[in-house]
């Protein structure tokens, strides 16, 4: 039986694939791959999904695919992890990302048919790394991050709360239901999370948990996820990061983006007691949502570190990197391009000129 936090991990990541399937990722399964080897690029083993790589196989727990091909590229596929912890994710994690996608996107394409004789194209892809953490990331790891683009995604922030409620009592009553049984009858990972995957995803793998002691956990996780107005929203600023977008009513921005497909936002900057600072994003006309992230830590350091007033710094931010952010949602088989703009027309530094209305831009409004 594996430990508690690494058991809070493994049914993170099937949360994180339900939700990130709205962002238009499909959790890939070995019937995605229906080639014979040696052209077979996706196996089902003993504790699941692997990929094969240049030089070796790599376990894929929650591998997604988007269903469309950008121009001039391959096909995207995005791995994800999510480490459930109290202490921040250091460099080894964010080091094994890289090494894993750095393997898988350097595969070979052709294959020989049978040693000798023509090649045969093997089907190609982009391969992604995406790790989420429920306590963010250490400075080191940040950095290794950036310039690997490797994404992070810190789920410490307030809208994630309840999904990380949800996950952790689930795990706990999980493991203290599994901890007293015989090693012999004690469901397997792999069973409790193609258990939870039937619920969330609608994929029926065997084998499956079934001691209604530790399937109860997972029955009522679901159900709780399906109840709430838990969103993760994966955008794309012109950036070399990738923004995890939570929500504080994910059904209120789908009225507003559906209606208004590219709008302009306002973007606040907010300080906090605990953790580095949170950012947010609003539609500027009419009454909607709020939209909550955060930057890797390295680039607030930047803000802070520079002789410009920090005010000036965190316009510069919003004005190129955050100007035009796109996403992508997905809703009975129709994807959906999003875009929110933010312009600085109307911003004014704060030293003896006007300053422009709260609504507008504010590093320093209270949000919580």
């Amino acid at each position: 039986m594996v430990g508690l936090r690494t058991l809070r991990g493994y049914l993170l990541e099937e949360v994180l694939a339900w939700l990130l399937r709205s962002s238009g990722y499909r959790l890939l399964t070995e019937q995605d791959d229906q080639a014979r080897p040696p052209w077979k690029v996706l196996e089902k083993r003993t504790h699941g999904l692997v990929v094969r790589g240049r030089g070796a196989w790599h376990q894929a727990d929650s591998l997604g695919e988007f269903p469309y091909v950008p121009p001039f590229s391959l096909p995207i596929r995005l791995f994800t992890e999510a480490k459930f912890t109290s202490s921040k994710v250091g460099l080894p994690v964010v080091r094994n990302g890289h090494g894993v996608v750095h393997d898988l996107n350097q595969n070979v394409v052709t294959t020989w048919s049978n040693g000798s004789g023509p090649h045969r194209p093997r089907a190609r892809y982009h391969y992604s790394y995406a790790i989420f953490s429920t306590s963010g990331f250490t400075r080191d790891a940040q950095e290794f991050a950036l310039a690997h683009q490797i994404s992070l995604i810190d789920l410490s922030l307030p809208d994630f709360q309840s999904m990380r409620n949800l996950v952790g009592a689930a795990a706990k009553s999980v493991y203290d239901a599994a901890m007293p049984m015989p090693p012999s009858q004690r469901p397997t990972v792999y069973e409790m999370r193609n258990y939870l995957r039937r619920h969330l995803l609608d994929l029926w793998e065997e084998p499956v948990a079934r001691s209604p002691s530790v399937t109860g956990p997972l029955d009522a996780l679901a159900a709780g996820l399906r109840r709430s107005s838990l969103g993760l929203v994966l955008a794309f600023p012109a950036a070399p990061f990738v923004l995890g977008l939570g929500s504080n009513d994910l059904r209120a921005f789908l009225r507003h983006a559906r209606e208004q497909p590219t709008h302009a936002v306002r973007v606040r900057r907010n300080h906090r007691t605990v953790g580095h600072p949170l950012w947010s994003i609003e539609p500027r006309e009419g009454v909607g949502y709020r939209l909550t992230f955060s930057l890797p830590e390295q680039v607030e350091a930047w803000i802070l570190d520079q002789e410009e007033g920090i005010r000036s710094r965190t316009h510069w931010m919003a004005r190129n990197l955050l100007s035009a952010i796109t996403l992508y949602w997905v809703d009975e088989d129709h994807t959906h391009t999003f875009r929110l703009r933010y312009s600085p027309d109307e911003f004014r530094e704060a030293s003896g000129r006007p300053r422009p209305p709260v609504s507008d831009f504010d590093e320093t409004s209270n949000l919580f």
